[in-house]
């Protein structure tokens, strides 16, 4: 079971994955976390909490690959973001 620290670590993640101010980020953000930040370690929570800093615009052009993705996110989480499918 969670520590209680990494339980509201990731409700705190889900909440802001979920309300970004950018609908489609939203919903991929939000969808992409409901689905896997469960699984995630500290390792993978970092880095899906240092993706959240970055403007909704550079992540949907780095998940679309309308940009590449720069060094500091090409890590695990992006990898499993590019391939991940919202349903819906």
């Amino acid at each position: 079971m969670p520590q209680p620290e990494t339980s509201e670590r990731r409700k705190r993640l889900l909440h802001r994955s979920r309300y970004r101010g950018c609908l489609e980020a939203d919903i991929l953000l939000g969808r992409f976390a409901a689905a896997h930040l469960p699984a995630f370690d500290d390792r993978l929570l970092d880095q899906f909490e240092a993706l959240l800093e970055e403007p909704d615009v550079d992540i949907l052009a780095w998940v679309t690959g309308r940009l590449p993705v720069p060094a500091r996110h090409d890590n695990d989480v992006m990898h499993l973001l590019r391939r991940f499918r919202p349903a819906g």
